[in-house]
This record gives C-alpha cells, structure tokens and sequence, in this order.
C-alpha cells in the first residue's frame, strides 16, 4: 500500500510538472507562430500539446493510486485510460520525428522548402500525425494478442496490454525510426561540412556566390542541435523500458512487470518534461519569447500594485500614483 501511495505521489508530481511546463511552452510558441508567422512552429507547438496531453492522461491514474482503501478500476476504463496515455507518448514521438524532418529538408532543399512546407502540408501532416497515433494507441483494444487474459482491478500498462504489443512497436517503430534519423544526421553532418568549406571560399572571393544560392542560416543549424538533443533524450529515456518489454517477452519466467510499471515507464514518460526544458534552454527563440512574457507580467503587477496602493491612499495618493505612473520609464519598469 505505500509503495502504491508514494508511486500515485510522483505521478502526481510528475504529471502537474508536465502539463505546467508544456503549457508555458505552448504559449510562447503561440506568441512566436502569431508574431513571426512561422509555420515550421507549428510542429514545436504540437509537441507542447501532445506532451500536455500525455500529463492530463496519466493524471487520471493518479486517484487510482492515491486512494485508500485501493478500489478496482473496471476494465474497459482502463484500457481506454492506457489507449489515451499510448497515443498521446505516440503523438510526441511522431512529432519529434516530424521536426527532425522538417529542419531535415530546409538544409537539404533551401530553395524549395516553403514551396514544400506550406501552410497546406503543415496540417495534413499534423492530421495524419495524429490519425496514425490514436491508431498506435488504440490498436490493442482491436487484437486480442495485445491483451491480457487476467485483470486483478488494478490499472496499470501491462495490467491491460500484453508485451507482445510494446515488442511490436519497437520492431516497426521505434527501431527503424532510430535508423532513419542516423541518416539524416549523417546527410546534415555531410551538409554542414560543406557549408563550412562554403563560407571559407565567401570569405577570399567575397559574397558573390550568394546570387546563385542563398547559404544556409546558423539558425537552421542550432535546430537541428535541439533535434539532435530531443532525439537523444528520447532514445534514453525510452529504450531501458522497450528492450526490458522485449526481454519479458522472450522470458515468461521472468517477472519484470513491477520494474517496468514504477520504474521505466515513469523514465519513458518524464522524456514529456524533459521536451519542454530542452526547448526552453536550447532554443533562442523561445527564450526570447519566456523573458518577453516574463516582462509582461511584471509590467502587468507593477500596474496592480500601484492601482492597489492607489486606491488605499486615498485621493492625493491616487494623483500621486498616478504621476508616478505617466512618467514611469521603461527602464525602471524592467528594473
């Protein structure tokens, strides 16, 4: 019983900091699409939404865990719970993938990529994104062989879905998708080698070549850096729980549910709060965008607390709040 209390407090914990986290990060970069109308964007805000999503899933596990006595869960609400949490962490690794794509084909194709990347092919990439991942998720619930024969009432992954299914995911998903961005790595490695030996050569003969093909921007670059980081942080965050789900399924005798359940999935799900830090840390942009907000508020409370204090004080110290605020500079407001 308190091992099952102290798990329902760190998913708690892990669930509120995971929703806060990509929340914030999903405002800013709604700033940045409506500010700079940039449509590459779009894939970093889905991000944000599938990993708040996968907190609001594994939230509703949280009562279950919590209550006392333990009351059992019906079966069908859990597997539907497990549907939801499943493709929500589909949807954030469709979307890493998706990213790693996009910054893929602005270094590969410069001159064409907003001829190919437009605002058309940003959503139908986004809607078959989660077409595919509400399919990854809810595909247990259609084949009997990715169940489970006996339900104790306890919900949990395995409680409802059988080993065969992670096995499955891993071998047509997760495995080639790990190979697919070897190479694109490579193939941009390859890139920004030539790139380098490219302003080298603009340096001696000056910027002529710039008239037949635009270089590709440092910032392209530095994505692909975040990428790469993302990618990383993924792959180590998800393969202790996926290869352990391949070893159960190779050895029967070998009871790994309970180090799979409290321990790597909740490594595989927390890969949903590292995103967000990594872009907030990483990416300039965005944090650009969090000081910008940052400033906002404290712009906003100052404005408060001198109203506050105004209408406390009184009339004379309403006028001198009031003075104070017409010839409050900018500096001071930031200070």
């Amino acid at each position: 019983m308190e091992s099952s209390v102290s798990f329902g407090v760190i998913l708690a914990v892990l669930a509120s900091l995971i929703i806060v986290a990509n929340a914030l990060v999903a405002m800013a970069v709604l700033s940045l699409i409506l500010k700079n109308d940039s449509i590459s964007l779009c894939f970093t805000l889905n991000l944000a939404v599938a990993d708040a999503l996968l907190g609001l899933a594994i939230s509703g596990l949280v009562t279950d865990q919590l209550s006392s006595p333990a009351r059992p869960t019906e079966k069908t609400l859990c597997r539907l719970r497990m549907a939801f949490v499943t493709s929500s962490a589909a949807a954030s690794v469709l979307t890493v993938m998706l990213i790693a794509f996009d910054r893929y084909l602005a270094i590969k194709q410069p001159l064409r990529y907003f001829q190919i990347m437009n605002g058309f092919m940003v959503g139908a990439c986004l809607a078959g994104l989660w077409l595919v991942s509400n399919l990854i998720g809810f595909l247990p619930l259609g084949i009997h062989g990715f169940q489970q024969t006996t339900y104790k009432g306890s919900c949990s992954f395995f409680a409802v879905f059988h080993p065969r299914f992670v096995l499955t995911l891993s071998c047509v998903g997760f495995f080639p998708a790990l190979l697919l961005f070897v190479f694109f790595y490579c193939d941009i490695l390859k890139i920004a080698s030539t790139h380098s030996q490219q302003i080298r050569n603009t340096e001696h003969v000056g910027a002529l070549a710039r008239a037949h093909r635009p270089p590709r921007t440092p910032s392209d670059f530095k994505a692909v850096r975040t990428v790469a980081i993302l990618i990383g942080s993924f792959t180590l965050s998800w393969s202790p729980f996926l290869i352990t789900s391949i070893v159960q399924v190779a050895c029967q005798e070998c009871h790994l549910y309970l180090v799979l359940e409290q321990y790597l999935w909740l490594l595989g799900v927390g890969n949903s709060l590292l995103n967000p830090l990594i872009y907030a840390y990483w990416q300039k942009e965005v944090r650009q965008q969090f000081s910008q907000m940052a400033l906002a508020m404290k712009k906003w409370l100052a404005a408060c607390l001198l109203l506050l204090s105004a209408r406390d004080g009184g009339p004379e110290g309403r006028r001198e709040s009031v003075r104070y605020i017409t010839t409050m500079s900018h500096s001071e407001l930031e200070g």
